[in-house]
């Protein structure tokens, strides 16, 4: 369905981006061809690369495309926003509200097709960048007072590919280590690709260092890339993966709990669905309780069972502007940033 939804997108661009080139028609069947072609490189890429997320295809190729392809979307949009208002203004140019027709089609359509491009290349640089440290300072309610000042870094989507290889993992675990954190949780989607093609670019992730340890839960990619295999994995690479489960920290007397549970998706697998309730059970009266979810959905569910603060990821801030208002329908509403749910921090 999404190959064909994107076909649609395709054929959408080519009909009203095609026929105005100042080019012959062998020119122009060229450049429709081009752009159907792109429209369907996910299904290329699942078809002969080794899948629809992980395409097994060099670094520089597969950031190429995958910006042809943002920008083909770009486009759509712009070329939509286009009709839209030379629609508005033919209308007013026919009845006299407007002085003058639109622009010539072609240079508006050449120019849309420009600022595509540039856009999808500033796009797929801050995909593929090391990202940012955000800093965010989180009070809650029933942390005793040892635990003030507690330094917690959340890693989540680092989706090791042929995108985020061995070098930029290294580079994100160096980044994480110099900040020097108590604790360190990764909450899901670690990886894209099975263990023979991703075991070597995550295998920096061994070197993470905290004085409370790494936890880890999963995340849908994790599923649909051989959960199995990358259970063993993880476990060879020291990360504490917290399925339906919880730990008790007490270095510094009162305890601290830190739970986990699994993905949304698990039971299509026929593996254990997200279980909050196991998760908590046996953790200790009144202990502040930290919850890793990889989803931020069923936010409100978590709240009711006693949870001071969700970890999640799995939007990735929503992707695009414009694209958020979509996510926000899947998710419930959480995007991006902190939210209070409840008696909970999200």
């Amino acid at each position: 369905m999404f190959h064909f939804f994107t076909l649609l997108i395709g054929l959408y661009v080519a009909a009203r981006f095609v026929p105005s080139l100042p080019v012959g028609i062998g020119g122009k069947w060229l450049v429709a061809l081009g752009i159907l072609l792109v429209s369907q490189y996910y299904l290329f890429g699942r078809l002969s690369f080794g899948g629809m997320a992980s395409p097994e295809i060099p670094f520089g190729a597969l950031a190429f495309l995958g910006g042809l392809f943002g920008a083909l979307i770009l486009l759509a949009v712009f070329l939509l926003l286009k009709d839209v208002v030379s629609l508005f203004w033919w209308t007013g140019y026919k009845i006299g509200w407007l002085p003058s027709e639109p622009i010539p089609v072609y240079r508006i359509n050449v120019a849309l097709a420009i600022s595509a491009l540039v856009l999808a290349a500033i796009g797929v640089w801050q995909a593929v960048r090391v990202p940012d440290v955000r800093r965010v300072d989180i009070t809650l309610n029933r942390l005793p007072p040892e635990w003030d000042g507690l330094k917690l870094v959340q890693l989540t989507d680092l989706h090791a590919s042929r995108l985020f290889e061995a070098p930029w993992m290294r580079a994100v675990v160096s980044k994480t280590n110099a900040l020097n954190p108590d604790l360190i949780v990764i909450t899901g989607d670690l990886v894209d690709g099975t263990t023979a093609n991703r075991a070597r670019d995550v295998a920096p992730l061994k070197d993470l260092k905290a004085r409370l340890g790494v936890f880890v839960v999963t995340g849908n990619h994790e599923y649909y890339s051989n959960y199995r295999d990358w259970m063993a994995a993880f476990d060879r690479l020291g990360l504490s993966v917290l399925k339906n489960s919880h730990v008790v920290l007490s270095p510094k007397g009162s305890p601290l709990v830190l739970a986990g549970v699994t993905d949304r998706v698990a039971a299509g697998f026929g593996l254990p669905a997200p279980d909050v309730e196991t998760a908590l059970s046996g953790t200790p009266d009144d202990a502040p309780v930290i919850l890793l979810a990889h989803q931020p959905k069923g936010a409100a569910r978590y709240a009711d069972a006693g949870v001071d603060l969700q970890l999640s990821g799995h939007t990735h801030g929503g992707q695009v502007l414009g694209i958020h208002w979509l996510t926000q329908l899947a998710t419930e509403g959480y995007v991006s940033g902190r939210y209070r749910v409840g008696d909970m921090e999200l």
